[in-house]
């Protein structure tokens, strides 16, 4: 008979493992993969539907630089995934 111990601790290393996996395809890891830690840390994902990915920046200044590098990392983030079409910044609060 297995002892619980070791069944629950296969179970746990299941879970931790296919919780990793999801984050590594989705939008998030793309656009971790895509901005800079300075940008990462004035963005905030907040959907991504229909092709369109969903951003609110914290200060105009940085929509507008965002704004600038639009077909850049458009491009950058199609090679991470063929779904994306569109992404579209908004002002909003990071919390």
């Amino acid at each position: 008979m297995e002892k619980i111990k070791d069944t629950i601790e296969l179970v746990i290393q299941d879970l931790l493992s296919k919780k990793s996996g999801l984050n590594d395809e989705g939008p998030q890891a793309w656009i971790r993969k895509v901005l800079t830690k300075k940008e990462l840390g004035h963005i905030k994902l907040q959907y991504f539907r229909k092709g369109i990915l969903g951003l609110s920046v914290d200060s105009s200044s940085w929509m507008y630089s965002l704004n600038l590098k639009k077909e850049t990392l458009l491009n950058k983030l199609k090679k991470c995934s063929q779904d994306i079409t569109d992404i579209h910044f908004n002002i909003g609060d990071l919390r």
